[in-house]
């Protein structure tokens, strides 16, 4: 509380706390950022600082904890890191000016989605904050990275809209304030997955035309058709309104850099849902985390900017299905696939381009050091040989277009190049930042400052001809300044105007008038060159910020070089083709081979295979043993599909992919038991989306439907999952399957083939030969699977025993008709019997009631019964009448 004796900074911080109150503040005194009360508290807990407290007047005595300014970026990091906001609040105005307390102002709120720097961001990934409505069966979806000035618009369907946000990966989000509702629950569902930071806003900042006002304003046009934005795109304008009000908060001097919003609407690129992207490891592997390793990015990733290296991350995970566009692309990747020499030369002038896009935005926000306005620099001033290296290329298609849209901001560079030093220092008060020849004035103090030396050497020979004193030194400290030293065996010879400033051990510090006048004239030279350092810095800064949207453009064609020209070093290093992608519903793969496996393997060790699916035979039932490579195979025509509509050359000899518009794969499964849900429930609700979601021009991968429960629930699963697929929905399909049984569908639907994965047999052993075939597998072989994994020898040759009684007496099911029983030929006898066929033995002694047996009947039932057993015929037993 308040209090009558509350000092006036306290006042003022709480002022500014108020104002703030879900932020961490950063309440700049001096040297130091303090934090108060609770925030001082966290920042304990949260950083480990030492809890101190600071008198507020009378008794009362303030928690406090603080950091240095100059460590701030480590302590920022941590934060962040851990989902905290922190608010920034700077001195405004000079303390030596100041009549008071001197005034402070937050200047920005740095969070999980608001950053800017490099510190607390991932340079090969954007940083997209986002804001989400639900308007009937539309999702309205609204992204910036501010580190970039990115800025998108997304309108997509209700169903797809997860694999939007899921692309995005935000690290915060902003959706309407609603207690409840089915709007709210479906934005609820949509954003819980994404382990994001999420905040309420109200829901009026998401209405369409308060929005489309506040973007014609931000983007200084009459309305937003000029963008190419319509009335498609409604419930994302309106979500861009709830974003542009947050991004003013956090950043109150402005969002210069935010460039002009891109409309995208549904049918331009493949949504992706979740499990698809976890089970093809397209950018992240299945271990978690931010690993990279073993994933589809990991491969094809050899850009040479950072920029690429985010647009091959999008380009993964949003693949195209315009047959046009996806061709576009392939004849540039064609193109720099068969001129490796222009190639490498583009690739060489690539390797040194820094992230223009994220240091144009530092410069248009004001933010750029000098150190990292001259990268800037020297970046631009590398793109003439980049266009220069394109030229030698058969420039057509996009590749032309690159060439006629290609700006190298070269006035940029020469003016960075020839105001800055080739080597900006971290501080101005570090070393010389602006280049000599620049600012007349700068040059002529830094003639008297760095003229220091000599005027030095030349004082102190003169004061030693003028006392005696040969041992005399003249030098500087930081606390005293500039001093005469002499010492004590010379304290004699000391002339009447030297005057004492330090008395050391065995010698003595003064300093005269003169050296004084000196010492004026230097530090004064001193602090007006840093003056002019920064007002030069800051007006060269100015004006590489106001070209922002050439910089962005720059930035843009740069990054699409990058990856166009890493997707085709891959395909040159690792012998891919170009894939044939039409409309048709047919998929043709020869020798195709998983792209990240085969990286993993020696080379030459992957055995390729072909599949072909077509309307004429559009589902494979894929048999085969564990460790046989069913899975691999299943995941290898995934990413082969994928990587063709990315348009990427493919690990194959020979590929033609009629567009998907989804790719489905459910392989693998596990618990979610923060959802409540068990294994088998997760592969049912996955399911489900895949039947509810996919259509005609789906390409669906099933791994193993049904084995999370009793075998003839989950074989009736898998049958009729299947049928679904076939006779309904009538995609492109993949299973594989245990259920042998399943291979009865070849028999009953004239689409369906049968393909097994080939093992041979040596004596008890087995040999995975990872090669497709035609037909079913007869077995799976898990027995010796079992025996490769370690398990005991007495344990492998019981299940041989059990295996040979239960292959012999289960029921087949013939699921398209009747029923189908194997009997053995050899009785069941011991506790096999237990997993038999019910005995007739054993049905009659259920019906018998042996309380009402007299013991005579007791005997001669005995005997009948074991006249039975041994075949032999006995007279019935007559039932029990009355009482004994």
């Amino acid at each position: 509380m308040k209090g009558g004796g509350e000092t006036p900074l306290m006042a003022q911080y709480r002022e500014i706390k108020a104002r703030h109150p879900d932020a961490i503040l950063f309440f700049r005194m001096g040297d130091f950022y303090e934090m108060f009360y609770d925030d001082a508290e966290v920042a304990a807990r949260v950083l480990g600082l030492t809890l101190t407290s600071r008198n507020n007047g009378g008794a009362a005595e303030v928690p406090l904890a603080g950091i240095p300014v100059k460590a701030a970026s480590e302590y920022l990091r941590r934060f962040v890191a851990q989902g905290f906001r922190v608010a920034i609040c700077e001195q405004v105005e000079d303390p030596k000016l100041a009549k008071g307390i001197v005034k402070r102002e937050v200047v920005e709120t740095i969070t999980p989605g608001a950053a800017f720097s490099d510190d607390l961001l991932d340079s090969a990934r954007n940083n997209f904050l986002c804001a989400v409505v639900v308007r009937d069966d539309a999702v309205g979806i609204a992204a910036a990275d501010l580190s970039t000035g990115e800025f998108r618009l997304i309108t997509a369907l209700l169903r797809d809209a997860d694999a939007a946000l899921a692309r995005l990966a935000p690290r915060e989000v902003l959706v309407p304030n609603a207690e409840s509702g089915t709007a709210a629950d479906r934005v609820d569902a949509l954003v819980q997955p994404l382990g994001a930071l999420v905040h309420a806003r109200a829901p009026w900042e998401f209405d369409h035309e308060r929005a489309a006002d506040a973007l014609a304003q931000q983007f200084a046009v009459a309305s937003l058709e000029g963008f190419g934005i319509g009335a498609p795109d409604a419930p994302a304008v309106g979500a861009a309104g709830a974003l542009l009000r947050y991004l003013r908060e956090v950043q109150p001097s402005g969002l210069p850099h935010l460039a002009r919003p891109v409309a995208e609407r549904p049918g331009g690129v493949m949504p992706l849902d979740e499990m698809t992207r976890r089970n093809l490891e397209l950018v992240e592997s299945l271990r978690g985390g931010e690993e990279t390793a073993g994933t589809l990015l990991s491969v094809l990733d050899r850009t040479q900017t950072p920029m690429g290296a985010r647009q091959l991350r999008q380009w993964i995970l949003a693949p195209l299905t315009d047959v046009a566009a996806i061709g576009a692309r392939l004849d540039a990747v064609e193109s720099l696939v068969n001129e490796g020499t222009a190639r490498a030369a583009l690739r060489d002038a690539l390797d040194g381009v820094r992230d223009v896009e994220r240091l144009a935005g530092k410069a248009a926000a004001q933010r750029a050091t000098p150190r990292e306005l001259r990268a800037l620099g020297d970046s631009l001033a590398r793109l003439p040989a980049v266009l220069s290296a394109l030229r030698r290329t058969s420039c057509g298609g996009v590749l032309a277009r690159l060439v006629d849209s290609w700006e190298d901001g070269a006035s940029i560079a020469s003016r960075v190049q020839g105001t800055l030093v080739e080597r900006p220092p971290l501080g101005f008060e570090d070393g010389e930042t602006i280049a000599p020849g620049v600012d007349a004035e700068l040059d002529d103090l830094r003639a008297v400052a760095n003229g220091g030396k000599d005027a030095i050497a030349a004082l102190q020979a003169e004061e030693r001809a003028r006392t005696g004193i040969h041992t005399l030194k003249v030098g500087y400290n930081r606390v005293f300044g500039y001093f005469i030293e002499v010492t004590n065996a010379n304290r004699d010879a000391v002339p009447s105007d030297y005057q004492r400033r330090q008395t050391l051990t065995g010698a003595e510090r003064y300093v005269t008038p003169a050296l004084k006048a000196f010492e004026e004239k230097v530090l004064g030279a001193t602090e007006r060159i840093e003056s002019i350092e920064r007002r030069v810095f800051e007006q060269l800064r100015a004006e590489v910020g106001a070209q922002i949207a050439m910089l962005q453009g720059i930035a843009l064609r740069v990054a699409t070089l990058d990856v166009l020209a890493s997707l085709a070093d891959v395909a040159a290093r690792e012998g891919y083709v170009r894939p044939v992608v039409d409309d048709e519903a047919v998929l043709e793969i020869e020798r195709g081979r998983h792209p990240v496996v085969e990286r993993m393997m020696p080379r030459d060790q992957f055995i390729p295979n072909d599949v072909t699916l077509a309307p004429d035979a559009r589902m494979i039932i894929l048999t085969g043993p564990n460790m046989a490579g069913k899975s691999t195979i299943l995941r290898q025509v995934g990413l082969l599909v994928l990587m063709a509509q990315m348009g990427s050359y493919v690990a194959a000899s020979r590929a033609r992919v009629g567009v998907a518009d989804r790719v489905f794969t459910r392989v693998g499964a596990s618990d979610n038991l923060v959802r409540g849900q068990s294994t088998f429930m997760v592969e049912m609700a996955e399911t489900s989306a895949i039947l509810h979601s996919a259509t005609a021009r789906s390409l669906v991968l099933l791994d193993e439907i049904g084995r999370g429960t009793a075998t003839w629930d989950g074989l009736s699963i898998a049958w009729a999952v299947s049928e679904h697929l076939h006779e309904r929905v009538r995609c492109k399909t993949i299973f594989a399957t245990h259920y042998h049984e399943l291979t009865q569908l070849a028999d009953e639907f004239v689409s369906v083939r049968n393909y097994n994965v080939a093992v041979q047999e040596v004596g008890d052993r087995i040999l995975f030969l990872h090669t497709l075939r035609a037909g079913g597998a007869d077995r799976s072989y898990g027995i010796e699977v079992g025996r490769l994994a370690g398990l005991p020898g007495p344990v492998i040759a019981r299940a041989r025993a059990l295996l040979t009684v239960l292959e012999g007496e289960q029921l087949v099911p013939a699921l398209a008709g009747t029923v189908r029983t194997a009997r053995a030929a050899e009785p069941i006898t011991d506790q096999l019997a237990l997993f038999a066929a019910p005995d007739p033995l054993v049905e009659r002694l259920r019906e018998i009631a042996v309380e009402q047996m007299t013991p005579l009947q007791a005997l001669q039932l005995l005997a009948e019964l074991s006249a039975a057993a041994r075949g032999e015929s006995s007279a019935p037993v007559a039932p029990p009448s009355g009482r004994p």
